[in-house]
């Protein structure tokens, strides 16, 4: 290897993951590129199963949409709250008064557990 490159791999090993992510936004504005990892090519043959044709990924971030409180607005809201705790009471509350209303994007198992809890609690609930 060039020592002109060995030099610049030694300075760049040396960096925090903090001044990495810094030098890799620098990099990406000054060359006016993105940043990618790049998928290994048999790693993406094994993925397109026998015949050829590429597997569907699963989802796993929902949109969990609140459509309709139901009769039990407070247990809703209470729920609300527990997904979204930065929500003061009266903003989770005007958030449910407003329905539909989009509750966030989450993890497939939190959407699942979010939308058991507040179907429960009598609400109308999506994920998309």
């Amino acid at each position: 290897m060039d020592k002109k490159l060995q030099t610049i791999i030694d300075q760049v090993s040396e960096l925090s993951v903090l001044e990495l992510s810094q030098l890799v936004k620098s990099l990406e504005e000054k060359f006016d590129v993105k940043a990618v990892a790049a998928a290994p090519m048999a790693a993406t043959a094994l993925t397109a199963g026998a015949t050829g044709a590429p597997v569907s990924e699963e989802k796993t971030e929902f949109e969990v949409v609140l459509s309709s409180p139901g009769a039990n607005k407070i247990a809703v809201i209470k729920i609300v709250r527990e997904f979204k705790p930065q929500l003061g009471l009266k903003e989770a509350k005007d958030m449910v008064d407003a329905c539909p209303c989009i509750l966030g994007t989450m993890k497939k198992d939190a959407a699942n557990e979010a939308k058991t809890k507040l179907e429960a609690a009598g609400a109308v609930v999506e994920l998309k």
